[in-house]
């Protein structure tokens, strides 16, 4: 766990690009948004999709309600999109949340409160 702390860290300091994107979706983030940006992920071949965090370096966690059933969005993505995904928790000081991760190395790191 503390593991995906310090790359959220990093990922936070990073450039947003195609591989790299940040939503703060404090409240809700449209299902078929996500699936147009896992997608577009593939597309270039993997990258990372997080939700929660502001998209304005300096970022900051800031929680998000969106997705508070990780395992129906994964299941959603997995049969919109055929490919299999992963799902972790990541506990933040700000916040808690799950990660969902699928081949070609994308991810989407969802910040929630109460974990």
């Amino acid at each position: 766990m503390e593991e995906l702390l310090k790359q959220l860290a990093e990922w936070m300091n990073s450039e947003e690009d195609e591989h790299l994107e940040f939503k703060e979706a404090k409240t809700q983030f449209d299902f078929e948004k996500l699936v147009r940006y896992c997608v577009a992920l593939a597309n270039e071949g993997g990258g990372r999709f997080i939700l929660g965090v502001t998209d304005q370096i300096p970022r900051q966690v800031v929680s998000t309600q969106a997705y508070q059933n990780l395992e129906k969005t994964k299941t959603g993505l997995m049969e919109r999109l055929r490919l299999r995904i992963e799902a972790d928790e990541i506990k933040h000081p700000r916040g808690a949340g799950p990660g969902l991760s699928y081949p070609l190395k994308a991810s989407w790191l969802l910040q929630q409160p109460g974990g």
